[in-house]
């Protein structure tokens, strides 16, 4: 019984190590190829957004695919496949010389992206133990977490002191890394579900159960995607240029140091005690960044929101995951991430568009508001879902001729 309850294994901790060196590449070429399209290939302001955009696209598209995929066939050969092409996505950086190119590599890398980081999270979840879920998805995502902030700091500083071409060396030994470790995962055993739905059946490629949850994590990636995207921006116009680089630092270390607290109590208490503060640090921290003005506020912000942060994506993607039928927790997993994806996009897009037309401290203002909706859309769609059907299920127990209704 102690070894099945047992988090800390083999099988745990090589898929961890994947989905972080999946990670780390995402996040690396995230912030250093706006100044590789500028710089290297003579591109305008304009290019550098498609360059993340298709490739985003890219993900969310094969994402519903690739949850059908790994209920239908077998999963440790799917990952493989895709880290497999990911990593070689990731070498040919090396050898693009033009913007055309780079767009095309762009959106077959996004592809490798979007099932290969569905697969380590559907795969995580068979290695889990069923009462540690809460626990073990919050040290999975932690790891994504790590490589926000590691990835960054790794990818400005070399293109800094060592060039374009150093960092695409570095960023293809760490997809080879993101490969191999996949390549050591001992993935459970998994029988292939027999399809009764037809090809084009939409069902086949969304979990409709996760989709109250996910609802509200699109609307949280769409906030966040401000500060991926725009934080050392921000920070150079309001003077703060020399604390930029210490904001996902400090965001990570506030969610590093949550994390195992917030697993267990998720496990102990239910997610409504994490999710509901979470969401309301995470939207004060936002709009106090909107009107900061000094270095350690700039940064009291950021752990403010990684606090926040910390408590409701783990608690987000266990509930979009246990909302669905066991066969069906890899579509709920990809269902999940579409819609992070898409919400993350988008809000790249929009709050871009909002900062050109306005300021910077506006657009951060508008993501903390925009962050309300993720509250209401999570007491409306699954708290008072969840609380009524509860209440229905004891009307059944207490009544049970209301059965035959």
């Amino acid at each position: 019984m102690e070894n099945e309850e047992r988090l800390w294994n083999r099988h745990f901790l090589t898929i961890c190590f994947s989905s972080f060196f999946i990670f780390m590449t995402f996040y690396i070429l995230m912030v250093t190829l706006p100044a590789f399209v500028l710089e290297d290939l003579h591109g305008s302001k304009q290019n550098i957004g498609l360059v993340t955009t298709l490739f985003v696209i890219a993900a969310v598209i094969i994402r519903p695919l690739t949850g059908r995929w790994l209920d239908e066939v077998n999963r440790k050969a799917l990952m493989v496949g895709s880290l497999l092409l990911f990593a070689a996505c990731s070498l040919l950086y090396l050898f693009i010389q033009g913007y055309a190119a780079l767009l095309l590599l762009r959106c077959i890398h996004g592809f490798a992206f979007g099932v290969a980081a569905t697969a380590t999270s559907a795969i995580v979840l068979d290695v889990i133990p069923e009462r540690r879920k809460g626990e073990g998805i919050g040290y999975f995502t932690l790891f994504m977490s790590l490589a926000m902030v590691i990835g960054p700091f790794i990818g400005l500083t070399v293109t800094d002191h060592a060039g374009f071409r150093m960092l695409f060396i570095i960023v293809s030994v760490f997809a080879l890394l993101a490969c191999i470790f996949g390549i050591l995962t001992p993935v459970p055993s998994h029988k292939p579900q027999a399809q009764t739905l037809g090809n084009w059946n939409i069902e086949r490629y969304f979990e409709f159960k996760a989709l109250p949850v996910s609802l509200s994590g699109f609307v949280l990636a769409f906030a966040y995607s401000s500060l991926s995207t725009f934080i050392s921006v921000y920070a150079k116009s309001i003077g703060l240029g020399n604390a930029a680089s210490y904001f996902f630092i400090v965001f990570a270390a506030l969610v590093l140091v949550s994390r195992p607290f917030t697993g267990r109590l998720f496990d102990r208490r239910g997610a409504h005690v994490l999710v509901y503060p979470g969401i309301l640090l995470f939207m004060a921290g936002m709009l106090w960044l909107s009107w900061v003005s000094s270095a350690p506020a700039f940064l009291a912000t950021a752990g403010l929101i990684g606090l926040g942060y910390g408590a409701i994506l783990p608690s987000f993607q266990t509930l979009a995951i246990q909302a669905a039928p066991s066969h069906r927790q890899a579509l709920a997993t990809s269902t999940y991430y579409v819609l992070f994806d898409l919400g993350f996009g988008l809000g790249s897009y929009v709050l871009g568009f909002v900062a050109a037309h306005t300021a910077y401290n506006t657009m951060y203002f508008s993501a903390g508001m925009i962050t309300a909706l993720a509250l209401i859309l999570y007491y409306f769609l699954h708290h008072r879902a969840q609380k009524a059907s509860r209440e229905a299920a004891g009307t059944e127990d207490a009544h049970p001729s209301a059965r035959t209704t």
